[in-house]
């Protein structure tokens, strides 16, 4: 969910001003998936790069997710929206961290859509805590080298019990992937729009989605094994 900072830079407000405007984007594209039955959706909320960020912009974020976490109580419930969340979360003030459980559990029962918050998330540190996991099995004899396989890496990943990713969408403009499901997205379809995220609507979330219907997802195939 890129943008936001230039989005409020270029109408001369500060930044806060863009994520705050950018928590309305989230509604839009959490409803629209909702409305299209798009099973799981993660947003990149806040990355363990965002750290690095002035202290009253982490601040404004933090406070943001509370409040919008709090509000949108309802709306996961009408459209029967389970919350998860992925990260490294114990770093989270425990306030924040506190409130996002509480939602995590408030919605465990909804089962149309699973939104997932990737917060203090990076996918470096994810795989290097899977390694570390896997390691310290292998050395207790739990797992041995040979048993180690595609299978067993899932399912010591923050996203165990998360599909791998089909799409990838990237708004604000910038082409990158900035450490994000770097092992999920092996096969992943991607979409960069310049669009920045507190302008980005269902409408654009309809484009991306029938922009990746459009395409050929061969997982390695020919064109001819797949018709």
């Amino acid at each position: 969910m890129d943008g936001n900072g230039r989005w409020a830079k270029q109408k001369g407000k500060l930044r806060v001003f863009g994520h705050e405007n950018g928590a309305k984007a989230v509604k839009q594209v959490v409803e629209g998936c909702a409305e299209l039955d798009v099973k799981n959706l993660t947003l990149y909320a806040f990355s363990t790069e965002n750290w690095k960020r002035p202290k009253l912009e982490v601040q404004t974020l933090m406070k943001l997710l509370i409040s919008s976490l709090k509000k949108e109580i309802k709306t996961l419930h009408d459209n029967k929206i389970k919350l998860n969340a992925i990260g490294n979360l114990q770093a989270l003030p425990t306030k924040v961290y506190s409130e996002l459980m509480d939602v995590i559990e408030i919605t465990k029962d909804n089962s149309k859509v699973t939104l997932t918050l990737a917060l203090s998330y990076g996918s470096r540190e994810e795989l290097i805590n899977t390694v570390k996991q896997i390691s310290i099995k292998v050395k207790n004899n739990i797992i041995s080298p040979e048993k180690i396989d595609e299978l067993v890496i899932n399912q010591h990943l923050y996203t165990q019990n998360l599909p791998d990713v089909d799409l990838l969408i990237r708004t604000g403009g910038e082409q990158r992937i900035s450490n994000f499901l770097l092992w999920q997205i092996a096969y992943a379809e991607l979409y960069f729009t310049n669009v920045f995220w507190p302008d980005f609507t269902k409408e654009h979330l309809y484009e991306a989605i029938i922009n990746y219907q459009k395409r050929e997802r061969r997982f390695g195939k020919t064109s001819e094994q797949l018709s």
